[in-house]
């Protein structure tokens, strides 16, 4: 896939081949309207800054999300196919567009119901005869529920089946809950369990059955776990948010992420790929969610039959970019998914209409010829999202190399509200200063007079050794389209979002998360009425954006990884010291390497203090934010977590440990524990060690002065 077109034409052959060096793969295309002219101490603009704040608009993005979900777009759908035509049709607008604009197609594999045979779940009594049969779909509340184009309620990518057993309740269905069945002398072997959602992964809860012989598995949204215990028709949507009695939530139960054919490769017509009846990641028995109203009547036999298939489809990526002036060979990535499970009015649209809105405010200076930024920006409508991160996933591994040489960091805005009480953002140590000075800058919505910092301040904070008390930023794990970015290539990633007041509330997420009852209406209604945290969300990501495509100095803080890696240390010390001390294990090369870090990036953050308030060379700049730009690379090692598809970053792997620390040294003491010293057990635990502390040595060569090795 080419990113951008090129100038043609002979008389521009000449100046593109040695321009082309320069920029790398940018380029305005022709007819394009000039930039203005950049030197090499290009800074972020206070009032550019102040003029994108003012222009991003809640109603615009009230009205893209109408027009986003209006009607059910899963991937690879009709619908989806018009969105992308919709995204090109305003990324390429004479008025507002962007330099330019292109699509990617991936042929990848997807999971669907079957239309001819409906999947169905049904109570059977002694002789074979159905005395009851779960909905098929969900009860049509606003006229939006049915019709042919809203997908009936299924587990992507689980396989079909018509396993009957009687019925076994399995709280979460972790390991831990079949375990005590068990122990309670209950026989699993044949059984059907229900089980609800939340405490392990989709498919994880079909994984844990199966090595107990379970034959398959219901899964339903607990009122308890989303509704704080509302159930009644009454209390729920659409008399409030809450899910009511027969939503069912869809998702994908697929294990990893990406296409589930091309692992490492992009799913291109000349990939190779595995042979679907033996590749691995899918649940290995029949799955099917259903309502809480069904839940509350299946006690007896149990007959499920699911007839999903899988197929391969094309989905598409949507790629826009506004080239840099100065650094056109950096980039800043944005993106959001657009495919849903149905309408999609929270997930995945209330970003994608945040994103339309940003990119018209940046895409209409630049028409203008009033901006252009540093760096390149690259906005992106990644597909097929809710099967596993697909598209993120594909762009990645097509184009690993260039990105990892070239980005700058990437900015996701997935679900952009949730609710309306405070910011929610997750990201890597590195963004956490942009995140805080962007949203110091910003009004939050609503009375109070409060700024989107000091508000987040209120109901999401910690203590910090550094800093007092400041906001709490999430880590990331494998929940959108970061997961690839972060964990795979090694990019300074984050997640912004608007959420609730959890003083409030017990949701695991919002009450209608993947069902038919995601609509414009929810949101509009009871979601954000005004749009106001819609705004607050343009406005905070995009300051971020800007931030970090037009500061002369990347404000990437890597200062403040000292504190991860020290509370990791602490932990690991005082978790795990003692059990390695018997094993003749030492953290003394750990302890070291920390504090050689901690001291490379202080030094660091005092040479940008000295470059910042004299004169400097323009190539001393350059050098200094590849070294902020690379760090993040520092942390990878591709053989460190060998059972984890994609997981490379040695301080965000999956962790399933307790202990909150290094995760490949937390996850190896774990299994080594009560094993035989001198066991393989035990030499994992000092190979995790070992690349822990080599990960350690190697950031803080990054952060040294370049000259030196």
């Amino acid at each position: 896939m080419q990113w951008v077109k090129v100038l043609g034409g002979a008389a521009g052959a000449a100046a593109l081949l040695g321009l082309g060096i320069i920029l790398g793969h940018f380029a305005i295309p022709k007819g394009a309207d000039p930039a203005p002219s950049a030197s090499a101490s290009q800074d972020l603009d206070p009032e550019i800054l102040e003029v994108v704040m003012g222009l991003l608009s809640a109603s615009r993005i009230r009205e893209n999300l109408r027009e986003l979900s209006r009607e059910p777009h899963p991937a690879s759908s009709r619908q989806d196919e018009a969105l992308v035509q919709l995204l090109l049709q305003h990324w390429q607008d004479p008025e507002s567009g962007l330099d330019s604009v292109e699509t990617s197609s991936y042929e990848v594999l997807l999971s669907f119901p079957s239309p001819e045979q409906p999947n169905r779940v049904a109570i059977v009594g002694p002789a074979g005869n159905i005395s009851f049969s779960c909905r098929q779909s969900k009860e049509n509340l606003t006229g939006e529920q049915g019709g042919p184009d809203v997908l009936p309620p299924y587990a992507a990518y689980a396989p079909p089946g018509t396993p009957q057993g009687l019925l076994v309740y399995a709280n979460r269905g972790s390991e831990e809950d079949f375990k005590e069945l068990q122990a309670q002398g209950i026989r699993l072997n044949g059984t059907i369990a229900l089980t609800r959602y939340g405490g392990v992964g989709r498919g994880a809860k079909a994984v844990n059955a199966a090595k107990h012989q379970v034959a398959g598995v219901l899964v339903y949204t607990d009122p308890a776990d989303i509704n704080d215990g509302h159930s009644l028709p009454n209390e729920t949507f659409p008399h409030s948010w809450h899910l009511p009695p027969s939503g069912v939530e869809r998702g994908s139960y697929y294990e990893y992420f990406g296409d589930p054919l091309t692992p490492y490769l992009p799913a291109k017509p000349s990939s190779f790929r595995l042979d679907p009846d033996t590749a691995p990641g899918f649940p290995p028995i029949p799955i099917q969610p259903i309502g809480f109203e069904d839940a509350q009547v299946l006690l007896c036999q149990v007959n499920m039959s699911v007839y999903n298939r899988l197929e391969l489809r094309n989905s598409s990526n949507v790629l826009g970019v506004i080239r840099g002036a100065a650094e056109p060979d950096r980039y800043v990535l944005y993106g959001n998914h657009r495919d849903s499970w149905v309408h999609g009015a929270v997930d995945p649209s209330s970003g994608t209409a945040v994103l339309l809105e940003l990119s018209r405010v940046l895409g209409t200076l630049v028409k203008k010829g009033i901006w252009r930024p540093r760096r390149s920006i690259v906005f992106a409508s990644w597909g097929a999202e809710e099967f596993g991160l697909i598209g993120s996933t594909e762009f990645t591994e097509e184009f690993s190399s260039k990105l990892r040489e070239r980005a700058v960091a990437y900015v996701n805005v997935d679900i952009s509200v949730f609710a309306n009480a405070t910011l929610r953002a997750q990201g890597t140590p590195p963004v956490q200063s942009v995140l805080f000075s962007a949203a110091k800058q910003i009004s939050a919505p609503g009375p109070g007079g409060l700024s989107i910092y000091d508000n987040w301040l209120r109901y999401f904070n910690r203590s910090s050794p550094a800093y007092g008390l400041v906001p709490s930023l999430g880590s990331l794990g494998a929940g959108s389209d970061y997961a690839p970015f972060i964990h795979f290539l090694g990019i300074s990633s984050m997640d912004i979002a608007y959420t609730y007041d959890r003083s409030k509330t017990s949701a695991r997420i919002y009450p209608t998360y993947h069902t038919a009852f995601d609509t414009f209406g929810y949101v509009d209604k009871f979601v954000d009425p005004g749009f106001g945290s819609h705004q607050a969300v343009a406005r905070t990501a995009g300051s971020v954006l800007l931030r970090l495509s037009d500061s002369l100095f990347l404000p990437l803080n890597v200062s403040d990884y000292s504190e991860t890696l020290r509370s990791f240390l602490q932990a690991a010390q005082q978790h795990l010291g003692a059990q390695l001390e018997g094993e003749g294990i030492s953290l003394a090369p750990l302890v070291t390497a920390v504090g050689k870090f901690e001291r490379e990036a202080v030094a660091l953050s005092r040479h940008i203090s000295a470059l910042q308030k004299g004169t400097f060379d323009p190539l001393q700049v350059r050098m200094l934010n590849d070294q902020l730009m690379l760090l993040e690379r520092a942390f990878l090692n591709p053989r460190a977590f060998p059972e984890e598809r994609y997981y490379s970053h040695v301080l965000w792997a999956p962790r399933h440990s307790s202990v909150a620390t290094f995760p490949g040294l937390a996850n190896a003491c774990a299994r080594a524990l009560n094993t035989d010293p001198g066991s393989a057990a035990w030499a994992e635990v000092r190979r995790q060690l070992s690349i822990v502390v080599a990960a350690l040595e190697g950031a803080a060569a990054t952060l040294r002065p370049v000259a030196d090795l």
